[in-house]
């Protein structure tokens, strides 16, 4: 199938890896840095060309098809070839005229990533958007996905590629790849049969508005100006929480009965975060099994979602928006709002950093915010009492979530 395609369409930085055949690629960096709107182009590109059947993952399936189908589609659009195209959205399949396809999965249905077969052809390309969110054991797995050959494009080579922001150094994606290679802090990429890695960052992106550079130039905070303008592999020496673990809580949700909920307010820019858990009083264990963690939630659908989760189980609202506590009652959830007081969020903190808390494999925002929520340094790299008003969102939840449990002055708890 020709379509003509024009090297303006793409960032430089990215062309010569447009046809990249190494077993495994890894495209990470800083925050619009242009990586996914490239790996969404390739992917339309591959398919076209014929051959070529991607499979699309991220953790939750959900926000695959909410994130990289929608970089996909615009893909599409923007070249004008819609009409090649067929989309199936309760398939989660992108499928051209040629037969081939674009099948999006979430990791958390391991059952259905087993049982997918493309209409034609096989699985020769995997592509984990935001793989720090998955665990190395899925990625694993999904190499053994890539079984077999088209008998008409016998020579097509197999690729799993990853695209991540660099979120901490010890993560399992750091030890596996890039501490095998010797990688160096300044390093842009390396190059192999088997492995390719490149980092780029927003100044490798031609399309940014200049707003766009400024808000991250413009970053305050040093960790996530190291990560997400730099594209360095992130170092906390301040963080907040030590005090957690993840765990597969699938087996105890029978036991689950002493629940706590909360909610954080979100929209635009910032999500609406939902904290679901279970409180074992007597060994001081939260258990966080479920969660809401979205954009652009108007409150009579986020009534829908958290009554799919809780029922008609209470939940504690951020106070500052009475209006959305009121919308939410009005739709049929017992909303009350949060007490809140003085010095209140270290309050909640202190408390939290008592407990032990236990996180389901599958609340990955949660896991993101606790591993990344730290406290504000001084000029001299000293810490300061007052945490980075970020990545707070769900523990903000959590913490209006157990007020009542939180012994002391009620008017200075949440």
């Amino acid at each position: 199938m020709e379509v003509e395609l024009h090297e303006e369409v793409f960032n430089p930085v990215y062309l010569p890896y447009l046809d990249c055949t190494a077993r495994t690629q890894i495209f990470y960096g800083g925050s619009s840095s242009g990586k996914s709107v490239f790996l969404a182009q390739r992917a339309v590109y591959h398919l076209l060309a014929g051959g070529h059947n991607y499979l699309v993952c991220r953790e939750v399936g959900r926000t695959v098809r909410g994130s990289v189908a929608q970089e996909i589609g615009k893909v599409i659009d923007g070249w004008n070839v819609r009409s090649l195209f067929d989309t199936n959205k309760t398939d989660g399949t992108i499928t051209c005229k040629n037969g081939y396809q674009i099948i999006f999965v979430g990791l958390d249905d391991v059952e259905k990533i087993k049982s997918i077969t493309p209409a034609k052809g096989v699985i020769t390309d995997v592509w984990v958007e935001e793989a720090t969110e998955t665990s190395e054991k899925t990625v694993v797995q999904l190499y053994k996905r890539q079984r077999g050959r088209d008998r008409h494009y016998p020579n097509i080579h197999k690729t799993l590629t990853l695209s991540f922001n660099p979120i901490l150094q010890i993560h399992w994606i750091y030890k596996r790849w890039f501490e095998n290679v010797a990688w160096a802090d300044d390093q842009k990429q390396y190059i192999s049969p088997a492995l390719v890695i490149l980092k780029t960052t927003y100044k490798d992106n031609k399309f940014l508005t200049a707003d766009d550079i400024s808000d991250l130039e413009n970053e305050k905070d040093k960790y996530f100006y190291d990560v997400y303008t730099l594209g360095k592999w992130g170092v906390l020496g301040n963080i907040i929480f030590t005090n957690w673990r993840v765990e597969d809580l699938s087996g105890k949700m029978n036991q689950f009965t002493n629940r706590r909920n909360g909610l954080d307010f979100g929209f635009g820019s910032n999500p609406c975060a939902l904290s679901v858990s279970h409180y074992d009083r007597d060994h001081k264990t939260i258990y966080i099994f479920d969660e809401i963690y979205e954009l652009g939630l108007t409150n009579d659908i986020l009534a829908l979602r958290i009554k799919e989760k809780i029922g008609q189980e209470r939940v504690t609202c951020d106070s500052a928006e009475p209006k959305s506590i009121t919308e939410l009652q009005q739709n049929g959830v017992a909303a009350v709002g949060a007490k809140k007081g003085k010095d209140s969020v270290n309050f909640g903190i202190q408390w939290l950093q008592q407990q032990t808390i236990v996180i389901d494999t599958k609340c990955i925002h949660a896991r993101n915010e606790f591993q990344q929520y730290h406290r504000k340094e001084d000029r001299y790299g000293n810490s300061l009492d007052e945490p980075v008003d970020a990545y707070n969102h769900f523990i903000d939840g959590t913490r209006y979530a157990y007020e009542d449990d939180m012994v002391g002055n009620w008017a200075v708890m949440i």
